[in-house]
């Protein structure tokens, strides 16, 4: 079955309106056959004024009032009728944009967590927003301009041979060649410029927003944009693609516009042989008024081919956006189970597991097993990429494993259906996300029916109250852009309050007290008791002191894992974790004694 072109796949997402494009595209097709009329009629107003003038009888131009009337008759029904046009065009596209975003927009929320990991917010943004509007500009103002250029040639083509052929010929060729040097802009290795182009652009986009992210960063050291590599490169390659496009097309574009500026260097030669071969008072006038009327005519041919080529050039880039929306849309959710089944506790299980990120050569997990019982805590431990926090994400199905299997109350996580995963999991992430939006909603998250005494009872719990009193509207303060700002630690205690008031089952928390100080830390390990109280915890730490009581600790290293037991069953086996435990101590003392001196 052959694939829908881009086009078609572009109209199919103006739903019930996409009968208004074909309106907007066939009444821009007679207003571009309406404007070429005064044309003509203009031609006969001074046919006639020529003609009264060398027979000395102005009278005779007396019906070319007529002619002036139609022209202004046909110019304002061409306008009103372009007017309409872009009003159904307008429609379509605004239609065609919404419908875009959202069904991008309701796709990536069905999209698994890891998939943005993968995909920065950044070049999200740039790929659902910014495409949606090159297809909604193009649909609303290139494509009936698009329809005019098409059926423009053909009414062109009719009237330069009805008055003469020859002269007729001389506005053909420049019209030709003006197509050639077209297709070297548009085809060949350019083709595919505009993919390149988009994708270069939605980089830069999105090392952008990193780079304004690290400004702080920036003035703190005194760097330059230099130091960020990755913004920088971004630049220069957008600059390779931007610069190497227009100088490629430079000498395309140069013959385009002197071909068609070119066409009277060959209609005053051609006119001047027809009049050296006729005879006659009435053979040289006609010829004259034939050339006058190419004269005006001309103009039409250079407004038409520059309306082909600037449409082309927004035909191209509406293609690519469509592309690029419909990649996300390709994109495929994790499968939903066919036979739900309830997990009969909070267990969780490990068996054999093997994991890869999409286009790594190395396992993120390798033939991983282990098993937490209901109610156990069990911590991972070990170095930055080891792996501890990819099998933390696999439990809520962030990603599906490559092999073996994770069980949640001994039933497969694939087969439990994902809403009833995630109303068992309670996730802290090591970096917290606080909505623009006041305390209350961004606690309330957990649970959108929670009452305001239960959202209180959660933040006393994670031992927040001191954080709430002291903003000026309590759990009423906005946090984020234009609201109250949190450290860290104060961070993550709100995100701690918000799996307090969820009340989930199993708790995974992931480098939880990463950016707490020694206060917060404190405060956050008091939260942890109450939040972790009769739960199934599974616990990412660098901080080994957070760890010491874990029902079990794990160690990885390179996916797998290499050292399993008690804190003092790994000291004693003077391994891996126990040279871990010695370097956290003496970096401890280490500090300790610089505050002391």
């Amino acid at each position: 079955m052959k694939k829908d072109s881009e086009i078609s796949r572009m109209f199919k997402y103006a739903g019930n309106r996409h009968w208004l494009t074909i309106a907007g595209m066939i009444l821009a097709g007679i207003s571009t056959v309406l404007s070429m009329i005064p044309f003509v009629c203009i031609w006969f107003v001074v046919r006639d004024m020529i003609n009264a003038l060398m027979a000395g009888d102005i009278g005779l131009a007396g019906k070319s009032s007529t002619y002036a009337w139609l022209a202004v008759g046909f110019s304002v029904l061409s306008i009103l009728l372009y007017f309409i046009a872009l009003c159904c065009a307008h429609l379509a596209a605004f239609r065609t944009a919404t419908n875009m975003k959202k069904a991008a927009m309701h796709h990536i929320v069905k999209l698994p967590l890891g998939y943005f990991s993968q995909n920065a917010s950044g070049r999200l943004r740039k790929v659902i927003d910014d495409n949606a509007g090159l297809t909604e500009n193009f649909l609303a103002h290139q494509l009936p301009d698009l329809t005019g250029a098409v059926v423009m040639p053909v009414a062109v083509i009719i009237l330069i041979f009805v008055f003469d052929w020859r002269l007729g010929l001389c506005c053909l060729v420049p019209l030709a060649i003006s197509v050639f040097f077209l297709k070297q802009m548009m085809g060949g290795d350019n083709a595919n410029f505009m993919e390149g182009y988009m994708t270069a652009l939605e980089t830069m986009n999105k090392e952008a927003v990193e780079y304004i992210r690290g400004i702080p960063v920036v003035k703190v050291f005194q760097q330059t944009v230099y130091s960020f590599k990755n913004f920088h490169a971004a630049i220069k390659e957008y600059e390779k693609y931007a610069s190497g496009y227009a100088l490629k097309c430079r000498i395309p574009l140069t013959g385009f516009n002197v071909a068609l500026n070119g066409t009277f260097i060959l209609l005053i030669p051609v006119a001047c042989l027809i009049l050296a071969g006729v005879s006659g008072k009435a053979s040289y006038q006609d010829v004259l008024l034939d050339f006058l009327f190419y004269s005006l005519f001309t103009p039409i041919c250079t407004t038409m081919m520059n309306r082909v080529m600037f449409a082309s050039e927004q035909l191209m880039a509406a293609k690519s956006a469509v592309t690029r929306i419909e990649e996300v849309l390709n994109e495929k959710p994790l499968p939903e189970p066919t036979g739900e089944r309830e997990p009969k506790d909070a267990s969780i299980a490990f068996e054999n597991v093997s994991f890869s990120y999409p286009g790594a050569k190395v396992k993120a997990l390798d033939n991983v097993t282990f098993e937490i019982p209901e109610g156990k805590t069990v911590a991972l431990v070990g170095a930055s990429g080891s792996g501890k926090s990819t099998a933390a994400q696999l439990i809520p199905r962030f990603y599906d494993v490559s092999d073996g299997r994770i069980t949640v109350g001994g039933v497969d996580v694939k087969r439990i259906a994902k809403h009833t995963l995630m109303d068992r999991i309670a996730f802290v992430f090591q970096n917290t996300k606080l909505f623009k939006d006041t305390l209350l909603e961004n606690i309330r998250a957990a649970r959108p029916d929670a009452t305001r005494e239960e959202v209180m009872r959660a933040v006393e719990l994670a031992q927040c109250k001191e954080i709430i009193d002291r903003l000026p509207n309590v759990l009423d303060s906005v946090v984020g852009n234009g609201g109250t700002y949190l450290s860290g630690g104060e961070n993550q205690r709100i995100a701690l309050a918000r799996a307090i008031l969820k009340d989930a089952p199993i708790i995974i928390l992931d480098e939880a007290t990463a950016f707490a100080d020694a206060e917060n830390e404190h405060q956050i390990q008091m939260a942890f008791e109450k939040l972790t109280e009769g739960k199934t915890v599974l616990m990412i730490a660098h901080r080994l002191s957070t760890i010491q009581n874990a029902d079990l600790i794990l160690v990885f290293d390179e996916g797998k894992i290499i050292e399993r037991g008690t804190h003092e069953k790994l000291l004693a086996a003077n391994g891996k974790y126990a040279a871990m435990w010695k370097d956290y101590q003496t970096s401890i003392h280490w500090k300790v004694e610089k505050e002391v001196r």
